[in-house]
């Protein structure tokens, strides 16, 4: 039995740790595409000439 339940902790260890990465990495892509789209925004007001 013990060795049943040092297995389980370590399943259990591993999905959260991979659950963190995903977590982290949906923060770090919605991040990104923030700034993607303020990059596209200053290029295309810089493009039509509307310079602030």
């Amino acid at each position: 039995m013990m060795s049943f339940d040092f297995i389980t902790s370590l399943v259990m260890l591993y999905y959260f740790a991979v659950a963190g990465l995903v977590l982290y990495a949906l923060i770090v892509f919605i991040r990104l595409g923030h700034r993607g789209i303020k990059a596209l925004d200053i290029y295309l007001s810089e493009k039509r000439g509307d310079r602030q």
